[in-house]
């Protein structure tokens, strides 16, 4: 991992958080970090992935709309990737789940980590299962070389440090 290595965000890193543990009524830091990180050029979204968000019309979306996060188009090397990631293990064709349209997005996170030599932040984890069918972004990840890490190891790569302030509540 190098300092100036750039991430790759899943969509679950960002719906998660706003509906979760990082409510930016609490918690306003983590999403001025993400912008600064984005403003840096540190973080950035596959257009998909920020298609993925906008199909909600609520807060997140409407947050990411005037985030400072780079949200990238499809290119002729990442559409390559892709090809890549299918053409490597016949079991990646599992990622996608076309009946349920679910997760139509994974594959082109890890293309665009890929092309982009980025490492993807996911809230998924690795399927250890030998006899499941089932297949997340950190398995094809691995098959593909690509790294991978989650949203609290990605706080913890980057040393960030949140605060917190209490306000006056009176006499209780």
């Amino acid at each position: 991992m190098s300092s100036l290595e750039k991430y790759c965000l899943d969509a679950n890193v960002l719906i998660e958080a706003w509906q979760k543990y990082y409510s930016p009524k609490f918690f306003p830091e983590y999403w001025d970090m993400l912008n600064d990180l984005g403003n840096r050029d540190r973080i950035f979204l596959p257009g998909v992935v920020a298609d993925e968000i906008f199909k909600t019309d609520d807060g997140l979306s409407n947050w990411l709309r005037q985030s400072k996060i780079p949200i990238q188009p499809i290119s002729e090397a990442i559409t390559a990737a892709l090809t890549s990631i299918y053409a490597t293990h016949a079991d990646h064709k599992f990622l996608v789940d076309n009946t349920r349209q679910r997760s139509l997005a994974d594959p082109w996170v890890i293309a665009h980590a890929m092309a982009c030599k980025a490492c993807v932040v996911t809230k998924e984890n690795l399927e250890t299962a030998v006899n499941s069918k089932r297949i997340k972004i950190p398995n094809v990840c691995e098959n593909m070389g690509v790294r991978w890490i989650n949203d609290f190891q990605l706080i913890g790569e980057l040393k960030l440090k949140f605060s917190l302030s209490t306000l006056d509540f009176g006499q209780v």
